[in-house]
């Protein structure tokens, strides 16, 4: 079950963002064109556990051999309108323009960021999400390519893995994210994973000095 409620009496902004996610709590939209949000607190949480990230045989050999390149923080425009896009026949989604600018506040003051699969000067795939501490929020993904949007959340969890994280906030989780290691867990215990994430000293930029390579093949060490 899933409440929606509204916690939070002051006005909306990227600061109230951080305190609700701060909280385990999160906001959406009805729609696109929708300017409120509600807040969100499910009574089960979606988690990757960072050392049960899981990939087939193919996704392990793709990750080893593809040509894309990945790159972080560059484009979040074009990201989160791929997110919002994601689907052939989708009519409606819940990242609101009200969302987007907020999230793009947040973006520049380098609190929510983007992993993107480019190829050439394309962008195929990738996700975007928000960094407190030692927790990594997911918010949404995309692919244009199949397996892009693997291939950004592999890169993401050995990212998250080299820069000291200890959670990997999926929100809910679907099929999808369960071929991939998601798991559920009640509400009290994401909780206290969440309390001691937010006090750990983690670095998303700490990968930059190299080797995200290596880790990123060592976190798909558990085939599916």
């Amino acid at each position: 079950m899933t409440s929606r409620s509204d916690p939070f009496s002051l006005e909306l902004s990227a600061d109230l963002i951080i305190r609700a996610y701060q909280a385990g709590i999160f906001p959406m939209s009805e729609s696109k064109d929708d300017p409120d949000v509600f807040w969100v607190c499910p009574e089960t949480r979606g988690v990757i556990p960072l050392d049960g990230f899981k990939t087939s045989r193919s996704l392990r050999k793709l990750l080893r051999n593809h040509t894309y390149s990945i790159r972080v923080d560059t484009d979040f425009a074009t990201v989160v309108e791929g997110c919002a896009n994601y689907g052939t026949g989708r009519e409606n989604t819940w990242i609101s323009d009200t969302i987007r600018t907020l999230y793009g506040e947040l973006f520049e003051r380098k609190i929510c960021h983007t992993v993107e699969v480019w190829e050439e000067d394309t962008l195929v795939g990738g996700l975007y999400g928000l960094s407190l501490g030692g927790a990594f929020f997911g918010e949404s993904m995309f692919h244009r390519r199949a397996n892009t949007s693997k291939i950004a959340l592999a890169h993401l969890v050995a990212r998250l893995r080299i820069g000291g994280y200890r959670l990997l906030d999926t929100q809910f989780i679907s099929d999808h994210l369960k071929t991939l290691g998601a798991i559920e867990i009640p509400r009290a215990v994401y909780e206290k994973q969440l309390s001691e994430a937010l006090l750990a000293d983690a670095d998303f930029y700490r990968s930059e000095g190299g080797g995200i390579s290596d880790v990123c093949l060592q976190a798909t060490s558990h085939i599916s």
